[in-house]
């Protein structure tokens, strides 16, 4: 330093003992300078004060010597003390040299920086808050600090602000928060705790309320859940729970729409601890902000749903991710399927207002941006309930899409696909009018889900596909998307069954009773599909077909099933599929207990609705001939089930064919045919029942079934009275009057040209199977 350059007011002596590398003469340098500045104070000379400031900021504290810049700094803070309450109109231009030092290399430097900081701010207290910003960023290098010296001298410069900040009630909180915002994504794990740390002292402060501006910084603080430090995390879960607190306290101030995807993304990381958090507060904001949550729905079931599927490990997430979807579900109700009014009402009033509202429009599109949505809570030119609605809408499409992607993802786990099931159930019951757009979407992986492991997961199933099939929404929004479905087929598959005179849609089908369920024009395409299904995965139909069809007998109506399932199969190309289906039909029919009432129906045939049921199953039980004599069975057509065992002469006796015979043996022997066990005892009115279970002995070899049915004819009282022939009407007929309407004859031809088409189909396929061996040189 240029020693003869002038530098009054200060002396040569000031100056010398300023630029010496002694700290001792450098603080005697400093009290001479407290002196004269207060002299200077004392005269209200602020000219000179500025010019004694300049010097040592430009000149000293600045200098490039550093013994210059230790004596800088010391003059700096004497200028300081001398001016005591005066010094807040000259904290500019004594901080900002001080805060440049915070960056010298040299740690003893940087030490003295925060020393004369420290004596400054002390001096100025809360004069000192306007110039925040600058101090607080000068104190978050320093956090850092390798030097323990300096990094101790900080904390006690960070204490002593703090302590002004909490006493003071001017603190510029909205200047503050871009700096914070900025600095809380740090990685350094000081300057994480120094953050952390500054964050519990305002939120602390009551004139400051740090929970307006907590959208700011809560993914910053996520990130710093994350810190692998035990400390930070557990100051930053401290944080986290004040705030969580602050918010349950005052949850019409809070932003939640604004914090909504924050914590979306954040309930999908790998980290437990910060997913347990983020899943709780999302609980927290469904619990709390309700419906202004359910634009964000799909984010939130996206981040939910995997967690459903979490093993004990991870058993808390697991029932908080729970309690989220549960509360979620409740969300939506029957008035979300009326929105699209509503918004149209709400755009007609405002082209009503005109142009002298502008700020109509602008609040009116809130709904279709759910970023927008953080406005809510300032609108107030909205009261109408209606118009309240408007402002928060169910993202279905984007629901949808989530549920469509975890329930296709078979490895999200068994608890999520059925969480997602429920879903959609909940969603075709609130909104069926909405969700039928998407069913064209979703049915393909309903229906890939009846091949589930989780016999849950198929009963849920069900459950959705039943609610699409009985909808009355499904009339309207599905009638016109199966495309993909032959037109013709359709037409005619919908109207059945038709002997219902008194209905006056077909589609509905055939009501037992006022409570049948009502079936839409998804029905039909539900069993089509289903019955394709079982056709492709034929191991699906041996392990499944009978839970599936069962559980859909107790969820729709069963004798729509039974009659479009027989109507489907009578177009059936695929007569092998047909037989074999045919064949788990019935067995399904007269087994199960949940076709209690179907065969109570089937067996007496009093109304002319049981008889056109029995035809309609019957020309489709002929793909199957044992299957068409156990119904003729079921239903008491004794003459005629002795006359199609009389054709049996004519098939192709295959060792599948006496199987069959050996099972309906076993069947005359269940509960479900006692009355007809019974009926031979009544041998003058039953000769054709006696006549039929004779022919299926002959049909048999000599094997347990023949022994079964054989000791079983034994016990039929006077044999003799079988050669009779038919006395009355009543011994062919059992006393039905209505089964008068049958035409047997037809259905008895109808058999025989079943079983032809059959038979040909078999020898094309043998007599191609032995031109192939010969081009194979077998």
């Amino acid at each position: 330093m240029n020693t003869e350059k002038d530098f009054s007011p200060l002396t040569a002596t000031i100056v010398r003992a300023l630029n010496d590398k002694l700290y001792e003469k450098r603080k005697v340098a400093a009290l001479e300078i407290e002196k004269l500045v207060r002299e200077f104070v004392a005269q209200n000379n602020t000219s000179q004060i500025k010019h004694v400031i300049q010097i040592l900021s430009q000149e000293f504290a600045l200098s490039q010597h550093p013994h210059s810049r230790k004596g800088g700094l010391i003059g700096l803070a004497a200028c300081s003390i001398a001016l005591g309450k005066e010094s807040g109109s000259y904290l500019k231009e004594l901080i900002e040299p001080v805060l440049t030092c915070f960056n010298d290399a040299d740690s003893r430097l940087r030490y003295y920086a925060c020393e004369a900081l420290y004596n400054i701010v002390k001096v100025a207290r809360g004069s000192v808050l306007p110039h925040f910003n600058v101090l607080f960023d000068g104190l978050s290098k320093l956090a850092a600090d390798p030097d323990p010296n300096v990094k101790n001298g900080s904390e006690l410069l960070d204490r002593l602000l703090k302590d002004i900040v909490t006493e003071s009630n001017k603190f510029d909180l909205v200047s503050f928060v871009p700096l914070l915002r900025e600095r809380i994504y740090s990685n350094n794990q000081y300057l994480r705790q120094f953050i952390i740390s500054w964050i519990l002292v305002l939120e602390s402060v009551p004139d400051i309320n740090l929970l307006e501006y907590l959208p700011e910084i809560l993914d910053g603080l996520f990130q710093i859940l994350g810190d692998s430090s035990k400390e930070i995390r557990k100051m930053c879960e401290v944080v986290l729970g004040e705030f969580l607190k602050e918010i349950k306290k005052n949850p019409s101030s809070v932003k939640f729409a604004d914090m909504a995807n924050i914590l979306v993304i954040h309930c999908q990381v790998s980290d437990d601890l910060i997913q347990l958090t983020a899943m709780c507060w999302m609980r927290e904001f469904i619990q709390l902000a309700g419906r202004i949550m359910l634009p964000y729905s799909s984010g939130i079931l996206t981040a939910v749903l995997p967690c459903l599927s979490y093993d004990d490990r991870n058993k808390s997430i697991k029932e908080v991710a729970n309690v989220c979807n549960q509360s979620l579900m409740k969300l939506v109700t029957p008035e979300d399927d009326m929105e699209d009014v509503t918004q149209s009402t709400l755009k007609n009033t405002d082209s009503a207002v005109g142009s002298s509202t502008p700020k109509a429009k602008e609040t009116s599109d809130i709904a279709l941006d759910s970023s927008t949505d953080s406005s809510l809570g300032n609108i107030s030119m909205f009261t109408s309930a209606s118009t309240e609605r408007a402002q928060v809408t169910l993202d279905l499409d984007g629901i949808v899409q989530v549920l469509d992607h975890y329930l296709y993802d078979t490895s999200k786990g068994m608890m999520t696909r059925i969480a997602v099931l429920k879903w959609l159930y909940h969603l075709y019951i609130k909104t069926p009018r909405k969700m039928f757009r998407h069913t064209d979407r979703l049915f393909p992986v309903l229906l890939k889900t009846l091949s589930d492991e989780s016999d849950e997961v198929i009963l849920k199933d069900l459950e959705v596909l039943a609610e699409i099939a009985s909808s009355p929404a499904g009339q309207t929004e599905g009638a016109g998307s199966h495309d993909s479905t032959d037109s013709k087929t359709i037409h005619s598959e919908l109207q059945v069954p038709t002997p219902v005179k008194s209905s006056p849609s077909g589609a509905k089908g055939t009501e037992c009773s006022p409570s049948t369920p009502t079936m839409n024009s998804f029905f039909f395409k539900f069993m089509v599909n289903l019955l394709k299904r079982f056709n492709s995965e034929r191991k699906l139909l041996e392990t499944r077909g009978a839970f599936i069809i069962r559980q859909l007998c107790l969820l729709l109506n069963a004798e729509n099933i039974f009659h479009s399932m027989a109507e489907i199969l009578l177009r059936e190309e695929d007569l092998k599929f047909a037989s074999i289906m045919v064949q788990n039909l019935n067995t399904i029919l007269l087994t199960s207990s949940e076709l209690f009432q179907l065969r109570n129906q089937l067996k007496d045939l009093r109304t002319v609705e049981s008889c056109s049921l029995f035809c309609c199953l019957y020309r489709s039980w002929c793909h199957n001939p044992v299957a068409t004599v156990s119904l003729c069975f079921l239903t008491q057509n004794y003459k005629h089930a002795y006359d199609l065992i009389q054709k049996f002469g004519d098939l192709e006796v295959t060792v599948d064919f006496l199987m069959e015979v050996d099972k309906l043996v076993q069947l005359i022997e269940c509960p479900i045919f006692t009355y007809l066990r019974l009926q031979l005892l009544d041998v003058e009115n039953y000769p054709f029942l006696i006549k039929a279970l004779y022919g299926i002995l002959m049909l048999l070899p000599q094997s347990s079934a023949f022994q079964l049915l054989s000791h079983r004819l034994q016990c039929v009282p006077n044999p003799e009275l079988m050669k009779t022939t038919m006395p009355n009407a009543k011994a062919s007929t059992s006393g039905r009057p209505a089964a008068a309407s049958i035409d047997y004859d037809e259905l008895l031809q109808h058999f025989e040209r079943v079983q032809n088409k059959q038979l040909e189909v078999r020898h094309q396929r043998a007599s191609r199977g032995e031109q192939l061996e010969k081009k194979l040189g077998l």
